[in-house]
């Protein structure tokens, strides 16, 4: 003796929201891997950005540099 019965209504309902949240979960995990994807790829061009514009000094500064003097009058 049933208390109650699925109608094919509420069936159909309950399939479009399995299907929805399916969709969902799915639509997700390819956002996410794009981000990673994306994410490396940023990372690389920037290592290899700072790779190309690192500047060598052309030359060490001297140890032996006079200082000034300040002269003041009074």
């Amino acid at each position: 003796m049933p208390i109650a019965r699925i109608t094919g209504q509420g069936l159909a309902a309950i399939a479009f929201c399995v299907c929805l949240l399916w969709g969902c979960v799915l639509a997700d995990r390819v956002r996410h891997t794009a981000a990673v994807t994306e994410r490396a790829r940023v990372v690389r061009e920037v290592r290899q950005m700072q790779r190309q514009h690192r500047s060598d000094p052309a030359s060490t500064p001297s140890p032996f540099t006079r200082k000034r003097l300040h002269v003041t009058a009074g």
